[in-house]
């Protein structure tokens, strides 16, 4: 910042107060505020003036905090009280994004994304829509996202979801872009549609009578996270199979429904990681509960992540910290 003066002989890198604020850019300031429901599908609103799909959300007033915007916007498009501390993006917003019909002059805007956490039945059945603007919401896929909203929203409201998912601050992001993307970034994960296994969960082997229909791995690091792919290509994620590495002390977590069949689940520790024998897919350390989150598992999500604590326990391993999933070395490694 260079110094002010009101001195007319100045010299140097002095400027008058009214010329430094005439030098400083003028942007828009904006607050959204990301919801999900219990299923990680995300809450959109429906509005009166354009055809795309909108966080809830809006323009901060004058003498307005951003985070003060955010608790009144969602009060009043959705009628529920509440406050949003938690930061999980600042976007900046560039001239000439599109949208912004030519007489409004934008002049760029800084967006903050805001954790609305996780809603239940009983927070979404109180919504309550205001007379005109909002006409609707829906929680939808992350992966359908993209064609619902403008560009620029789809990969502002999608990093922010990473970047909550992650669990380690605000992302930084310019048109919607991580500055320092992380591996959930760098692969894309959440832009292709969750494969739905909503069966109910039963603790314990398959019964000897059931067919299995698919068998996958919970496979536990020493520091308690577990081994997560995510394929390449497209972004998805998934539990490897029980004897996709080197691993010991196998037990029988529990299985689901499918297909007249069993989703069966096996736990073990890992004893070390081969080297990458598919480059379509990348391995990564995340924790029990960022697994779920990458997930679509209905309402036993819970039950199986108690059930993976309960075998992370009797393997005698800590519970992890959240911190961003690793992406693990192609030539492998042993613990």
């Amino acid at each position: 910042m260079p110094q002010l003066t009101d001195d007319p002989g100045r010299t140097g890198t002095w400027m008058t107060p009214a010329e430094y604020g005439a030098s400083r850019a003028a942007l828009w300031t904006g607050a959204v505020v990301l919801v999900t429901d219990t299923d990680g599908r995300v809450l959109v609103q429906s509005v009166d003036y354009r055809p795309d799909r909108l966080l809830p959300g809006g323009a901060v007033d004058a003498g307005e905090s951003p985070a003060a915007a955010a608790a009144r916007e969602v009060r009043e498009e959705l009628g529920i009280e509440g406050r949003y501390p938690r930061g999980l993006a600042v976007d900046w917003i560039p001239v000439g994004t599109a949208g912004f019909p030519p007489e409004t002059r934008f002049p760029g805007e800084i967006l903050h994304v805001y954790d609305g956490g996780t809603w239940g039945p009983d927070r979404i059945d109180a919504i309550r829509l205001p007379a005109q603007e909002i006409i609707g919401i829906d929680f939808v896929e992350p992966a359908d996202l993209a064609a619902l909203m403008e560009p620029g929203d789809a990969r502002r409201a999608l990093a922010a979801l990473r970047a909550r998912i992650n669990g380690s601050g605000p992302a930084l992001l310019e048109d919607g872009r991580p500055t320092t993307p992380t591996a959930l970034d760098r692969l894309g994960v959440l832009r292709t549609r969750r494969v739905p296994q909503h069966g109910t969960w039963h603790p314990g082997p398959v019964p000897a009578h059931l067919p299995v229909r698919g068998h996958s791995g919970w496979l536990f690091a020493p520091d308690g996270r577990v081994l997560l792919l995510v394929a390449r290509a497209t972004g998805a994620a998934h539990l490897p199979a029980p004897k996709a590495e080197p691993a010991v002390a196998a037990l029988p977590l529990g299985y689901r429904y499918a297909d007249r069949g069993a989703l069966a689940r096996t736990a073990a520790r890992l004893t070390g990681l081969a080297p990458a024998g598919d480059p379509a897919y990348a391995r990564l350390l995340a924790t029990p509960e960022q697994v779920r989150e990458l997930s679509d598992w209905g309402p036993a999500g819970p039950q199986e992540i108690a059930a993976v604590h309960a075998a992370r326990t009797q393997l005698g391993l800590p519970v992890p910290p959240r911190t961003p999933p690793t992406e693990l070395p192609e030539q492998g490694l042993r613990w």
